[in-house]
Formats: C-alpha cells, sequence, structure tokens
C-alpha cells in the first residue's frame, strides 16, 4: 500500500484581540514559530514499524483545507492531532474517506475520545501507536470494517527495542531543530496534563545508547542540527541523566529539553548538561505565588512544595550556563486579577531569560476537565478548538473570565515587548556572569545563552 503520514502543525488561537496584541509579539513568536515546525516524532516512530512491502510518504497541514493533494492519491493515511486540531484533522479525514481513501487517526486527543473519532476515521489508535500500528496497517490492507485499536490489548511498547525513527523521511525540509525522545512519561501527576492520559505505564528511561543512536542517525541527514528532546520531564532521574549527558559530550550537539524545578538541586547534573550541549530548559513554575499551586501535582504535591525555592533554583541552573524558559498557567484556582502584575514581577526579579504564559486549559480525558464539569464551570465542554491554551473556556474562582482575558492581554504585551525581553536578557547577564559556578568557557556565554530558538 501507499501509506501516507499527515501531521497536524500549528499553534492555535482563536481569541482575535490576543493574536493581535500577544502573539504577533517577538517573545512569543519565537518560541511558537519552534513549536510549529517541530517534525511529529510520533509519526516518524510509527513509521519505523511499518511491515515491509510498503511505500511511505510524510506531510504536514495546519488546517483542513491547506493538505497537501498527494494523500488523495494513497491507500491509508495516518493523522496525528492535538485537541485544539481536532477539527481540522476530522474535517481533512472525513474528505479523504469521501475520496475513497482509508483513514486511521491517533494522538493524545483521540485516545481519551475514540468513539468521537470513529465518527471521522476507520482506525483509531488508543494509547501508544507503536503497539497497534502493525495491526492497522493490516486490517486497512484487508480493508476491514472501522474498530478502534487499543493499546492495553497489545503487548507493551518496549523502549530498549526501539527502531530509530524514520527521519529520512522528512527529507530536505528546513526545520530548525529535529526531536529525539529519551524519556516516555512522568511520574509526578499534575491535575492539568494532557501527556498523561494516554501513558498509562510507568515512567521509563530509553538506553541512553539509543538516544545516541538517534541523533547520529539525524546527524547524517542533517549536520549541526538543533536537537529537542520531546520528554515531558527529561531528569527525573539524576543518574541516569548524568549517563545521558556523559553519552552525549562527544557528540558537541546543542539542545533543549523539558524538566522539573528539582534538577536544581544537582550541581553535578548541571555542570555535565551544559558540558553535553543543553543550552535552555523548559520549567512548568505555573504560579508566581505557592497558594494557588496547593493540589496541582496530584502526588505528593510537590509543585507547592518546590516554589519557595523558585527563586534560587533558577539562579543555580542558569548560573552553569543554561537558561530557563519559566512557564506559567494563568487562572488556577487561587489566582486572583494580582496575578498578572506577580508574573511580570517575578520574571523579572528571576532574571528568566524566557517566559511562557498559557491559560487553564482542561483537555479532555484530564483530572482537571473532570472537575471542571462537574463543578458547573466549563464555558462549552467539547469546545475542542478552544483547547489551545491561550483561550478561555471555564469560569476562573478570583476573577470572571474576561477579566482572564484582559489580564492575558495586558501581560502579553508587557513581557513579550521588546524592551521587556532586552530588560529580563540584561538582567540575565548582569546577575549570572559574575556568579562564582558560571562557566567562562570560550563557548560560552554566547553560545549557551543563544540559542537558535527560544
Amino acid at each position: 500500500m501507499k501509506i501516507a503520514l499527515l501531521a497536524m502543525s500549528g499553534v492555535r488561537a482563536c481569541d482575535q484581540e490576543l493574536l493581535r496584541l500577544g502573539l504577533t509579539l517577538p517573545g512569543f513568536v519565537d518560541r511558537s514559530r519552534i513549536v510549529a515546525s517541530l517534525p511529529s516524532l510520533g509519526l516518524l516512530c510509527i513509521a519505523a514499524h511499518t511491515p515491509a512491502g510498503h511505500e511511505l510518504h510524510y506531510f504536514e497541514a495546519e488546517a483542513a483545507g491547506r493538505e497537501p493533494p498527494e494523500i488523495y492519491g494513497c491507500d491509508l493515511v495516518a493523522i496525528s492531532t492535538f485537541t485544539a486540531q481536532a477539527a481540522d484533522a476530522y474535517a481533512i479525514a472525513d474528505k479523504l474517506r469521501q475520496a475513497g481513501v482509508r483513514v486511521a487517526i491517533g494522538g493524545l486527543h483521540v485516545s481519551c475520545v475514540p468513539e468521537e473519532a470513529l465518527t471521522h476515521a476507520d482506525y483509531v489508535a488508543v494509547g501508544e501507536g507503536e503497539s497497534v500500528w502493525a495491526a492497522i496497517v493490516a486490517a486497512a490492507e484487508r480493508k476491514a470494517p472501522p474498530a478502534i485499536f487499543r493499546a492495553s490489548d497489545f503487548p507493551p511498547v518496549d523502549l530498549a527495542a526501539q527502531p530509530v525513527p524514520r527521519f529520512d523521511l522528512l527529507g530536505e525540509r528546513p526545520y530548525n531543530r529535529y526531536t529525539v525522545q529519551t524519556t516516555r512519561g512522568c511520574p509526578w501527576r499534575c491535575e492539568f496534563c494532557a501527556s498523561t492520559v494516554m501513558l498509562h505505564s510507568s515512567y521509563r528511561r530509553r538506553p541512553v545508547e539509543h538516544v545516541v543512536r538517534d541523533i547520529a542517525a539525524i546527524e547524517r541527514l542533517h549536520p549541526g542540527a538543533f536537537i529537542e528532546f520531546a520528554d515531558d520531564n527529561t531528569f527525573v532521574d539524576k543518574t541516569w541523566g548524568k549517563a545521558l549527558c556523559r553519552a552525549l559530550l562527544p557528540l558537541k550537539v546543542k539542545w533543549f529539553t523539558e524538566t522539573d524545578i528539582s534538577v536544581a538541586e544537582d550541581a553535578e547534573l548541571l555542570e555535565l548538561m551544559h558540558e553535553a550541549g543543553c543550552r535552555q530548559v523548559l520549567i512548568g513554575l505555573e504560579s508566581p505565588t505557592a497558594p494557588a499551586l496547593t493540589g496541582l501535582e496530584q502526588r505528593a504535591d510537590r509543585k507547592a512544595r518546590w516554589a519557595a525555592g523558585y527563586a534560587d533554583a533558577i539562579r543555580a541552573i542558569q548560573s552553569h550556563g543554561i537558561t530557563v524558559n519559566g512557564c506559567f498557567i494563568l487562572g488556577l484556582d487561587g489566582h486572583t486579577k494580582d496575578v498578572f502584575r506577580q508574573v511580570e514581577e517575578c520574571a523579572e526579579a528571576w532574571a528568566l531569560f524566557d517566559v511562557q504564559i498559557t491559560l487553564l486549559t482542561s483537555f479532555p480525558g484530564t483530572p482537571l476537565y473532570d472537575r471542571l464539569l462537574a463543578a458547573g464551570r466549563l464555558l462549552e465542554p467539547t469546545a475542542w478548538h478552544l483547547c489551545t491554551l491561550f483561550d478561555v473556556n471555564f469560569r476562573p474562582t478570583g476573577m470572571t473570565p474576561q477579566e482572564l482575558r484582559e489580564g492575558i492581554y495586558w501581560l502579553s504585551q508587557r513581557i513579550y515587548s521588546d524592551e521587556a525581553t532586552r530588560r529580563r536578557r540584561k538582567a540575565f547577564f548582569q546577575h549570572f556572569s559574575n556568579e562564582p559556578g558560571y562557566p567562562r568557557r570560550s563557548s560560552a556565554p554566547a553560545e549557551a545563552i543563544s540559542p537558535p530558538s527560544p
């Protein structure tokens, strides 16, 4: 069969005022452009699990009506989508099926609402795609009737037995970074987190040599590529993290990842991360004040416990030449209209190199969605197009929905302006270039502080 792998790409937002005020500002656009242009590692992974004898092609589409016409000449199209893109993915799937093309669809969103997805696709993958992909291909070959394929019905994914993702399918597309997975899942359980919804297995680490193998595969195709580790929380296991960094040292690659604030507790790890090419970590701080964090992490209340040490932790990380992109969620229970000013003040006081702000968003399948739905606080419970992280679709406890909207308008202008960005970065250099632990190698601070990204 001729099989197309179609990734839904692009950052979504419905709020036109925010689009005008915030999403056009440099500080936001830089990171958004990167997120929008990342290749779909999930599709490249299932491509590597495709049985022999099939012809594979990789495509991307930002919206329905903008899909590549080549997919209509395929026998099977596999679509990967997030919640905010679901409507576009469904619209493309409907058109494909009308044209006689079989459609498989997977990803976080459809793993939570598979019956909904089955009204638009022939085959729905629930959970980790590597488990079910070969069965879906076989079903399409024999033109089997529509069905839901659940990973829980198949042997679990063995991360130590995964082949190299099919990076070759990306061709010569001009990505400014390439994704590699080092770990899968997260041991913490944050109420709002959608990524844990379909990963029911425990937190897993890939063999370090396989991570090196995958990076080498990218380097052969795209020398000098910047790497983004497609992880939820890379350095939970500090011992494993040090082994990873030591293995990366000879590669001389530059990379970005997401992790939690506890990485600051291990100076040896931070030193190894810098030496191994880490240029920035994205960390979910979530709130500038501790009370709003209480109960957010549902296993051990880690977010609330860590909050008092945010300033010292950020200083420790950045003193090693690794910049921090601090992420805040606006509209948490306990947030009042004061939170917008507090975020601005903390971003500057902590000398955050980059700042990311989003609105509290209840994705289907998360504990947050269930709680807000039960409380009658969702404005439109199935308005998936509003699950963008930038659109208000709930009633906050400490302000009105409109006050939350107006607050992010105001804060976007304040923190993403050229002046604010320059001021924070100047503060970074002033704070940390004189720190005792700050690297003084020839490659820092210029390389360490200027990743081709955030």
